[in-house]
């Protein structure tokens, strides 16, 4: 093996990934460490253009409050965000995104991001929430924004091709991040004052419904690694939401978005008898409630309706593009030149829709010769994601900002600095912090803002280096390099060096744990449910995994990225399955359905399921922590509906 050099790079902050989060980072930090006289450092897997969720490009900003319209306020945003994720949120964080996220979509739109407008110059609303966008170039906007704010007066810097293995720690402070280039013989070791963890939530943790040549295809990016939840356990941060994994409902093998069709075309899904199962099933909301009568219902509830239809064999599920596409064109029926217009700028939505975030779909409409104005797709429930920006919820317990929280939260929820950690000068945002869901791009964005400006105060109050042993970073490093000495070592045992008794190559390792969280942690085979006894048995799996995680071999830098990002997805998937058995209820059915406690149970479960990996002890720690509502929580008939 080549002999790699070690690299040391001393920072003030540190900003781990290149997504929305980390780019609103960038933008913010570079305001205020300019006026401090502080150094800002950003580090990413890939190149920041096309880094993270928003990767492919994007249809709809999925969060827009539009607070200075007066439709709608910062409550009404918390209320939905509670109601979706059956009454499990973190108000104070919530709240304080949604109050700066209009400023984002200010941005984006200011540095050239074509968002749709009517005849009048208002923003298109998809939804309530959502506005319609030309989003194809969305993240190169974005990146190039952040890459100006960092280049400007030599106030940052950007390391891309860097993978991120873990953290650097100073006590009970961290103290910055190793990692290693995948593209050059380099170890590089980031020494910083502060470091915000915005690396992306967690794919392929579960067996895809993708296989064979589609394997890798993916409806979050399949980059996404659970990179956040791995650096953010190992410094030994309290985690929270790690039960609470999304499903979402796609376009069958190809993941195309649904959004747009449900909000802007108001089409509907229907499984193979023409029956909406949203209408035949409406009964089975009333044994969730109060969340089963919510308006709009909670996505998984949504799940969990074509669910039941495809367990009773009436699958598959199909989402009736021709029927809606029809019905809005027959408002111009009276006019054949205005019909076939309409008809013909409905088409090039539909797929716009598509090429403007997930090309594969239109690939697949057009391999499979569907034209959507004519023949309804199939739609599907996809395999499990960790995520903290959708309508996921898992991530870091983090604190919130000082003016929003109550005499009753001060305690419990703000220990200082907007989106600290537990661990001192750790800060999180975007899929790396939980429990405050649908932030999306936009609000992703705001949140990496809001993390870095207090980041910034964090330093200036304490504005001295961390102390890390050289004896510690030899440690590491050597650590990181080991799946390729172990391969270098044994490679020459067997004529073929994909199996060997000594080492587990990186893609055998992945199957492992695919299968072992879709049999007994609710996979897709599994049709999304599990119980006790598969849990337990799925944490002896584990068990034996984690031991054999110390012989993976990595024949060159591809592999050894591999290596270390199943690593990382290994421990997500632990972290899910102790806290899916800690709570002793189902909450989300959509998401997972745990068959021994098939109900969900609010005097007991009303609460937020965190975890923490103790990294002294070795030991897991379970913890209940409060709910508590920053906002007057509605009145039972207006949670109703009523």
């Amino acid at each position: 093996m080549e002999k790699f050099d070690v690299q040391i790079i001393e920072t003030d902050l540190l900003i781990l990934g290149g997504g929305m989060a980390a780019c609103g980072a960038a933008v913010e930090a570079a305001h205020w460490a300019r006026k401090k006289g502080l150094k800002v450092t950003l580090v990413d897997k890939a190149a920041i253009d096309r880094s993270g969720a928003v990767a492919m490009g994007l249809s709809a900003i999925n969060q827009y409050v539009g607070l200075k319209d007066g439709k709608n306020t910062i409550k009404d945003y918390v209320d939905y965000v509670r109601n979706d994720l059956m009454g499990v949120t973190r108000e104070d964080l919530v709240a304080n995104i949604a109050r700066h996220v209009d400023s984002s979509v200010h941005l984006f739109e200011k540095w050239g991001l074509p968002i749709w407008k009517d005849e009048k110059g208002n923003y298109v609303h998809e939804g309530r929430w959502q506005l319609m966008l030309n989003g194809e170039s969305y993240k190169v906007i974005v990146a190039e924004a952040a890459k100006n704010a960092l280049s400007q007066d030599g106030v940052g810097q950007i390391f891309e091709r860097i993978f991120i293995v873990g953290p650097l720690m100073d006590g009970d402070r961290c103290a910055g991040a190793v990692g290693f280039s995948v593209r050059e013989n380099k170890v590089f070791v980031f020494k910083a004052k502060a470091t915000l963890d915005a690396m992306g939530g967690a794919v392929h943790v579960f067996k895809p419904r993708s296989s064979g040549e589609g394997f890798g295809r993916a409806w979050y990016p399949p980059w996404n690694a659970g990179s956040s939840a791995y650096f953010t356990l190992k410094a030994g941060a309290e985690m929270t939401c790690q039960e609470v994994r999304f499903i979402p409902i796609r376009f069958k093998d190809a993941y195309g978005p649904v959004g747009a069709w449900f909000l802007l075309f108001k089409s509907r899904a229907t499984n193979a008898m023409n029956e909406e199962y949203m209408v035949t099933r409406r009964p089975e909301l009333e044994n969730w409630l109060p969340y089963g009568r919510v308006k709009p219902i909670p996505a998984n509830l949504r799940n969990y309706l074509g669910m039941l239809d495809v367990a009773d064999g009436k699958g598959p599920i199909f989402m009736r593009t021709d029927e809606a596409i029809g019905k809005i064109a027959d408002t111009f029926k009276d006019d054949p030149k205005a019909y076939k217009k309409k008809m013909k700028d409905l088409e090039n939505e539909a797929w716009e829709d598509f090429l403007d975030m997930t090309i594969s779909q239109a690939i697949l409409w057009a391999g499979s010769n569907v034209q959507p104005e004519e023949k309804s797709s199939e739609i599907a429930a996809a395999e499990p994601y960790f995520i903290g920006s959708h309508s996921g919820a898992s991530g870091a317990w983090v604190s919130g900002p000082s003016d929003l929280q109550t005499d009753e939260t001060r305690s419990k929820y703000f220990w200082g600095y907007a989106n600290m950690s537990t661990v001192k000068g750790l800060f999180c945002a975007g899929d790396a912090s939980g429990a405050s869901s649908h932030k999306f791009s936009s609000g992703s964005h705001a949140e990496g803002r809001i993390a870095a400006k207090a980041a910034v105060k964090f330093i200036v109050d304490n504005n001295t280096m961390p102390a890390v042993e050289q004896s510690v970073i030899d440690a590491t490093v050597a650590e990181i390099l080991k799946p390729m000495e172990t391969f270098e070592q044994h490679k020459n045992a067997t004529t073929d060096e994909e199996v060997n008794p000594h080492y587990i190559k990186p893609r055998m390792f992945m199957f492992r744990l695919q299968k072992i969280m879709d049999e007994y942690a609710g996979g897709v085979s599994s049709q999304f449910k599990t119980n006790k006894a598969q849990l337990e048995q799925a944490l002896n799996l584990l068990a034996f995994l984690r031991e054999d995680s110390e012989n993976l071999g990595a024949s060159n830098l591809h592999e050894l990225m591999r290596a270390w990002e199943n690593i990382h997805r290994m421990w997500q998937a632990e972290a899910h399955v102790r806290t899916v058995l800690f709570r002793e209820e189902t909450r989300w059915p959509g998401y997972y359905f745990r068959a021994d406690t098939p109900k969900m149970d609010e005097e007991k479960w009303h609460v937020f399921a965190n975890c923490r990996f103790d990294p002294a002890t070795k030991d897991w720690q379970m913890m209940a922590r409060p709910i508590y509502h920053v906002f007057p929580q509605a009145k039972e008939h207006e949670l109703l509906g009523g």
